[in-house]
């Protein structure tokens, strides 16, 4: 009976990331104990330290920023990212091609090329976004690349069959077939490209989280420091719970087809 397994399978999924969450409070108290120079806060003062940033207008502020900065690069990186995999893996000798350079550009440190980004775009919000975009486009292009190559050829010869276009293909056929990667690589490039954002504010920003827990850095403002931490963790946790939620949902939807 529903009325009796929905109990079970609710504390199953609860009490996992309950006991995780207060685990990971205990390892944090007791770093803050073993450092006696209080080089960590402890839990208590990160979260009053948070209530009060987040009852003032400048966090606000500064959250509305990186928010920014971070959609546009995410959906920038999603939708070039797709777009990029999926001629790579239509034109297979291109792909082969670009495949080991998007890797070996991906290896590189991005930080040594934001001088490069400063000099393109100047100090600002482009240059934040092209930062993530940076960190998130290559992860997209390449899961959507793989997932199309390993495509059963039988959605292909039916494509051809009906002699569908080239972007009736795409549109009608491959998506489709390769949502649950494509949300997959989405969830990868969500965290990826706030990172990128993140960065890009703490080395060349006056706006922003990023650079908000570098000015604090420079002022030695513990507190702050890892109440901007927790408040982008909870934020990026919570997100990434609800994208794998998504790609869970839709690859079990396509299981039973």
């Amino acid at each position: 009976m529903p009325s009796k397994t929905l109990p079970g399978e609710a504390l199953r999924n609860v009490v996992p990331p309950i006991v995780l969450a207060l685990v990971l409070i205990l390892c944090w108290q007791g770093l803050h104990l073993a450092t006696a120079s209080g080089a960590i806060s402890s839990p208590a003062a990160t979260l009053a330290r948070l209530v009060v940033l987040m009852g003032s207008g400048r966090f606000w502020l500064d959250v509305v920023e990186t928010g920014t900065a971070f959609a546009w690069a995410l959906v920038l990186s999603i939708v070039l990212g797709i777009g990029l995999g999926v001629v790579l893996a239509l034109l297979r000798p291109v792909g082969e091609v670009m495949e080991p350079i998007l890797v070996t550009f991906y290896s590189l440190p991005k930080v040594t090329l934001y001088p490069l980004v400063l000099l393109i775009f100047g100090l600002g919000m482009p240059a934040k976004v092209a930062f993530g975009i940076m960190h998130g486009l290559v992860p997209i292009t390449l899961l959507t690349r793989n997932a199309i190559t390993q495509l059963k050829p039988v959605y292909l010869r039916t494509a051809k069959v009906m002699r569908l276009s080239a972007f009736e293909v795409v549109r009608s056929v491959v998506l489709p077939a390769i949502i649950p990667e494509l949300v997959a690589g989405i969830r990868i490039g969500f965290s990826l490209s706030l990172l990128g954002v993140l960065i890009g504010e703490m080395f060349a920003s006056k706006r922003g989280l990023g650079f908000t827990a570098v000015n604090a850095m420079g002022l030695g403002d513990l507190d702050t420091i890892m109440a901007i931490g927790v408040f982008l963790a909870l934020f990026a946790v919570l997100a990434n719970g609800g994208l794998l939620s998504l790609e869970r949902a839709i690859r079990h939807r396509s299981a039973g087809r």
